[in-house]
Parts: C-alpha cells; structure tokens; sequence
C-alpha cells in the first residue's frame, strides 16, 4: 500500500538558523498559488529494482489528489555518465525516456546533476571532441532551453542553476562566470512584487551536506567537500541579501532531507528518488520526493512522501 509520512525536522537551535520556518508557517485557510513535486536523483539503471522504482514514483506523483501542477527535476536522473561509454548513457537515456512516456503525464523542468554530464572520468581524448561531451547530451535529452534558465508561474520566478561542474575528474560545486553574470541580471531585472525560487542540484546552504561522510578530519573539523555544497555560497548568500523577493532556495545531490533558514531564506535538501541508489534507506531517509505547495504571499509549505518502492 501507498504511504504517505510527514518527515519532521529537528530544530537548529543557532541564531543565524533554523529548521521550523516561520515564513513556512500558512494561515490553515490559505490557499497555494502553485503545487509542485521535486523529484531528484532516481538515478535510472537497468534492473528490475531501479526500473520499478522509478515506475512507482511517477505513477505515484501522478495519482496525487489534490493534483500537483508540474514536477522539478532536480537531477542526477541516470545513474551515471561522467565514467560510462557511449553506449551506455544512451541505455540509460532510453530507460529514463520509456519509463517516462509510460509513467508520467505532467509537465517537467529540470536541473543537471553531476551525474547527468558525459564524459568527465573518462581518459578517451576524443570524448573530449564529441558534441554530446559534458553537458550538451543532457541539455538535448531534457529538451532544456539551456544548462541554466527561468521559468514563470503565478507570481513566482523559478531560476534554476547549472551547479556541477568538471574538476580535475571530478567535480566541483560553484555558479560559473558566465552564468553568475546572467544570474545577477535575472535577479536585478525581476518585478520585486514576484517571489523567487532558486534551484540547483547541489545544495548553496545545507546543514545535511556535513553529514554526508560517517567521520571527521584528524583534528576534529567536519568534512564538507568541494562536491558536496556550492564553494561560492558566501557570495551567493551575499548577493541574495540585495533581493528580499527570494523565499527559497530548493537541492538534491545528498540524498539526505534537511530545512534551513538562513537570513530569511530558506533552504530545502530534498532526499532521493533512489534512496541509497536503489539500496534502500540512506543514513534513515527513505526513498522520497517533496511536494511543495507555494504561496502568493511568499510562504512555502514543504510535504516530503515516501512511495512504495
């Protein structure tokens, strides 16, 4: 049978943040402006278990009453391309692409994940040449007006941002030059009577993103890796402080849950599809998407169900 749990949150007792919203907090007969699921990380691969589970998610979402309007995809929606051949990211894209015109009838956006860009861990020189190589094969499959974009519904703007990028083979989390620029005029040319919502596959502001490795460094420092949350985060939160008309901000990529809000914003880590990449529970999180429920007061409501897997 379905299941339906509302995850709570532990609160974050500092005074820079915390994990019970107030600006979460709608008035009991408030009605939202937009309903919408963030699926990410259903890491697709062949097998009866992945091909399932994915199967069951989107058949889930899609049976939801009250309906949602559109599904983000916040990415990582194969298992992996940055170390597969050819041939085996296009086994992947055709899986993603079947269980989708069976399973899904709503509309979608998406984010790229790290996991989604072809070609970065493998030592083959002509990859490097091929047009699909990096994040051209993702784009092209997505149908993504580009690696990064906006979108509008209601009288909220949704940016969404191209976060993972090649680092030595392997990757790194940041806003890259070009897209800090257009980002920044996005934000300064936005009407300030419209809400924003960012979105990114790595999380800028995440409490979980410390949680990821079961240890610390040998002299007690928490490990947070490059790859694990955005590098620029002190710039980004700095820029976002010149634009009060940004409520969240809205991640995948750890496969972990989490609600932060930092100088009024708030940050929401939204578990996995895939779960422990189709091993179960990762660290006690189920396999899970959000449904999120956005206000034309600004305020947001974040419902996190776990579907049968």
């Amino acid at each position: 049978m379905n299941r339906r749990n509302f995850l709570q949150q532990s609160a974050l007792t500092t005074a820079a943040v915390s994990a019970l919203p107030l600006s979460g907090l709608v008035a009991s007969n408030a009605k939202p402006s937009i309903r919408f699921a963030f699926m990410t990380d259903v890491h697709i691969k062949t097998g009866a278990i992945p091909e399932q589970g994915m199967q069951r998610a989107f058949k889930h979402v899609n049976a939801l009453r009250p309906k949602v309007d559109f599904i983000l995809n916040g990415g990582d929606a194969i298992m992996d391309a940055m170390k597969a051949t050819k041939a085996k990211v296009e086994e992947q894209w055709a899986l993603w692409n079947k269980i989708l015109a069976e399973e899904n009838k709503l509309s979608m956006y998406h984010c790229i994940g790290n996991h989604d860009a072809w070609g970065w861990q493998m030592t083959e020189p002509e990859i490097k040449k091929d047009p699909l190589y990096n994040k051209a094969w993702v784009v092209q499959q997505h149908q993504m007006p580009g690696r990064y974009y906006s979108f509008i519904k209601d009288n909220w703007k949704f940016i969404i941002l191209d976060s993972a990028h090649e680092n030595n083979g392997g990757y790194i989390a940041k806003v890259d030059e070009e897209q800090m620029q257009w980002l920044k005029q996005e934000l300064s040319t936005t009407d300030p009577n419209i809400h924003i919502c960012i979105a990114s596959h790595i999380p800028i502001v995440s409490f979980v993103s410390g949680f990821f490795f079961d240890k610390t460094e040998d002299n007690g420092d928490r490990k947070i890796s490059r790859a694990l949350l955005h590098t620029d985060s002190f710039t980004l939160t700095e820029l976002f402080r010149n634009h009060p008309n940004i409520r969240c901000c809205l991640s995948g990529h750890i496969h972990l849950q989490d609600i932060v809000e930092y100088r009024g914003i708030h940050y929401y880590c939204n578990g996995a599809i895939s779960g422990n990449w189709w091993g179960g529970a990762f660290k006690g999180f189920a396999p899970a998407y959000a449904v999120f429920e956005f206000f034309k007061d600004g305020s947001v409501k974040r419902e996190m169900i776990e579907y049968e897997v």
